[in-house]
């Protein structure tokens, strides 16, 4: 990932034209792994693109250069809101049953919780209960909600009664604004491999399968399982990169 060079950022929210280009130039692959997620929703991935540019742009005017996190992290937030703003406002939104469905899982799990334990759930414990990514989980809680700021107030702290944003609340010490960023991407790049390099990659780093035990389920020898893996992640990080 294209590393964020403090001055050049601000520069760009001094007025810099040719500093702004070239972060968004530089950020190009984020943006488009964004814009990728609403594919199917109805409107062209170009003109997505353009809203998702809009709100990388938001995120640099309203950066903090002392901020313990990338520039690059730090914009996903901003960029999945102002597309999820875009279709919402340009007509009825287009929710899948999957996301619908997982949806109102939530909502059971949040009452269920909430009565038991007198607290909210943290998204961590709706990954276990759920097997599902913390992305799909806020996308699914974004789209069953009315359309709201990330900066808004709107969730009380039980712990100390402190009001915070919605943005405040996606983040943590663990800087889970990276993590989610990393997960968008490596799941587009996944999502870009063909059926064979794909069962590779699952079954090498996911279900972390020896070389020896991928090659006999796939029916071909260890040392072209390594070629393959060698190739297939070349491939991906020239991806990443570009």
């Amino acid at each position: 990932m294209y590393e964020n060079d403090i001055q050049c950022i601000i520069r760009a929210q001094e007025g810099d034209k040719f500093e702004l280009e070239n972060l968004i130039k530089n950020n190009n692959g984020l943006i488009w792994s964004i814009v990728r997620r609403f594919n199917g929703r109805g409107y062209e991935l170009d003109d997505l693109y353009q809203i998702g540019c809009m709100g990388f742009i938001k995120a640099i005017k309203r950066f903090d250069t002392n901020f313990e996190v990338k520039l690059s992290t730090y914009a996903v937030p901003y960029m999945i809101g102002e597309i999820k703003r875009f279709i919402r406002d340009d007509g009825p939104i287009k929710i899948s049953r999957s996301t619908k469905e997982l949806g109102i899982k939530i909502k059971e799990l949040k009452r269920d919780y909430q009565n038991k334990k007198g607290k909210e759930i943290s998204f961590e414990e709706l990954e276990k209960e759920l097997n599902v990514s913390k992305e799909d989980i806020i996308i699914a809680i974004e789209a069953c909600q009315n359309i709201e700021s990330i900066e808004n107030n709107s969730y009380t702290n039980p712990k100390d009664g402190k009001t915070i944003s919605l943005l405040e609340r996606l983040t943590s010490n663990k800087n889970e604004e990276e993590i989610l960023t990393n997960k968008i991407v490596v799941k587009e790049l996944i999502d870009g491999l063909d059926k064979r390099d794909k069962e590779i990659i699952m079954l090498r780093f996911f279900k972390e399968r020896t070389q020896t035990e991928v090659a006999k389920i796939m029916g071909v020898t260890q040392v072209q399982i390594s070629r393959l893996e060698k190739k297939i992640l070349n491939n991906m990080k020239r991806k990443l990169i570009s």
